[in-house]
């Protein structure tokens, strides 16, 4: 038998992902959008580093207007982490779908809730049902 998050994850909404950007191409990038130059753009990417990580060091959040806030986490085995929360306008622009230039695989599946995902999947694979939860 199947388990619920199988189902979900075959026919849930997600972004067709391609490679990550890696950090060099985002200073050419930046480099090639800006007066600033491929060395003064690292090194703000540096001093920005460290000065989220003192900040995480004293149990302070920092909030990037624009970008979003970096809370300092803490495991239960004790492994410190860092959340991150998108800034709201980020988001905004980021849910404009005219300038989405990627797919959406299971699109059709927007809006859709996980019973209809399950009951998709119990359709489509009557040889091994979603088990039922206790």
């Amino acid at each position: 038998m199947a388990s619920k998050i199988t189902a979900i994850r075959k026919y849930r909404p997600e972004l067709k992902r391609s490679s990550t950007l890696q950090s060099t191409q985002l200073i050419e990038n930046l480099v090639a959008h800006s007066a600033l130059s491929a060395g003064a753009v690292w090194q703000a990417v540096f001093e920005l580093r460290d000065e989220i990580l003192a900040a995480h060091r004293r149990g302070r959040a920092v909030k990037i207007d624009g970008l979003g806030t970096f809370t300092p986490t803490l495991g239960v085995d004790g492994t410190l982490g860092i959340s991150f929360r998108a800034d709201a306008g980020l988001l905004k622009d980021l849910n404009n779908t005219t300038q989405l230039f990627t797919s959406i695989v299971n699109k059709g599946s927007i809006g859709k809730t996980s019973a209809e995902l399950v009951a998709r999947w119990n359709a489509e694979h009557p040889d091994d049902p979603v088990r039922e939860e206790p």
